[in-house]
Parts: C-alpha cells; sequence; structure tokens
C-alpha cells in the first residue's frame, strides 16, 4: 500500500479517535446533568410521551399495513443470532480466531427512555436488536474473510468493513500467500482491526 494511503487512513483513525473521544466528553456531561436535575429530567421526558391511543390514531394506515411484514423479520434475527453463536461458537476455536463479544454490538438501552409508549419501546428494541445482529454478522464474516480469503475485490467495495485495508491487493498472487499466516495470526487474540486503521476501503 502506498505511504499516502497510510497516511490517509492514519490520518482517518485519528479523526475518528478525536470524534470517539468527544462524544465520550459530551457523554459523560450529559450523564452528569442527568444525575444533578434527574427528577426535573424525568419529569420532562414524560411530558413528551404520547399515549398508546393517541399514538394508535395518529399513525397513517400504511404504516400499521405495514408493520405485520416488518416485525416478520423479527425470527430471523433471532435465528441468525443463534446461528452466529454456534458458528464462532464451534469454528473460530478451530481456526484460532478469537471469538467476536456479542455484546459489543448489541446494545439494548433505548427502551428504558421514559418519553417512549409500549409500542414505541418494542420498535426500538427490535431495531437495536436487528441492526446490532447486523453489525455483530459483519465483524464475524470479517474475521472469517480474513482467515479463509483476505483479498481485495477487483473493484472499489461500499463500505467496506474494518480489515478490508489490510487484505491483498486483488490479482497480488505473492501479498497474498506471503501476508495469510500474518493475517490468521493477528485474528488469535483480535478484538479490533489488524493494525493502525478502522476504515477498511
Amino acid at each position: 500500500m502506498p505511504s499516502s494511503l497510510d497516511e490517509l487512513l492514519a490520518r482517518i483513525r485519528a479523526l475518528e479517535e478525536e470524534l470517539e473521544r468527544e462524544y465520550a466528553r459530551r457523554r459523560e456531561a450529559f450523564e452528569q446533568q442527568r444525575i444533578e436535575m434527574a427528577e426535573r429530567f424525568l419529569e420532562f421526558q414524560r411530558r413528551h410521551k404520547i399515549g398508546l391511543w393517541p399514538y394508535l390514531l395518529r399513525s397513517r394506515w400504511r404504516v400499521v399495513a405495514s408493520a405485520p411484514l416488518i416485525y416478520a423479520g423479527w425470527p430471523m434475527f433471532v435465528l441468525l443470532d443463534l446461528f452466529l453463536l454456534l458458528y464462532q461458537g464451534v469454528c473460530f476455536p478451530l481456526y484460532g480466531i478469537a471469538r467476536v463479544r456479542r455484546r459489543d454490538y448489541l446494545v439494548l438501552d433505548r427502551a428504558e427512555l421514559p418519553y417512549l409508549n409500549a409500542i414505541e419501546k418494542f420498535n426500538c428494541f427490535y431495531c437495536s436488536y436487528a441492526n446490532g445482529v447486523i453489525a455483530f454478522a459483519r465483524e464475524v464474516a470479517g474475521r472469517t474473510e480474513q482467515y479463509w480469503c483476505p483479498i481485495k475485490h477487483a473493484r472499489r467495495l461500499r463500505d467496506a468493513h474494518l480489515r478490508y485495508a489490510h487484505f491483498a491487493e486483488h490479482g497480488d498472487a505473492e501479498a497474498f500467500r506471503q501476508g495469510l499466516a500474518r493475517l490468521r495470526q493477528q485474528l488469535a487474540a483480535d478484538d479490533d482491526v489488524p493494525t493502525a486503521d478502522r476504515r477498511g476501503r
């Protein structure tokens, strides 16, 4: 990889780390404010809650009619989640790949918000779960790809997973053969991207 790309990837990582620090600072400030004004804050949030009947009466009929299709995906996400747990539980130890921590991807805290009614809480739980399972699946698949076939595609991928930047270039047999053992070794204790950058392209 040309040094200019390495520099760009390093700058992107530095900016992402700076952004994460800023998010952490704001979360801490918000948490401190929440503690100081807990009861007032909760009362303020409860005032924004819409009851079930008003919520349903305000809903567009198209939204209500499509709800069964949306909720029909629930079993698929549960099955995918169970498959991923089984797959990485059986296969990753055989390959020497560190298991993906599921809890890092499934964050189910929005349903606790007092300004949401029961339907909104369930919807938030469902969206959090579905997107968490997909992110979890992406990391499991990314680690699997790094182990078996760390080769970039001939054309650019949109929003490639975080490990992709370290794969061998398409058609570069020498880089693939030389780098395969190293990339596999990195998976043994790995819970993040292989080296410096966090944005695969």
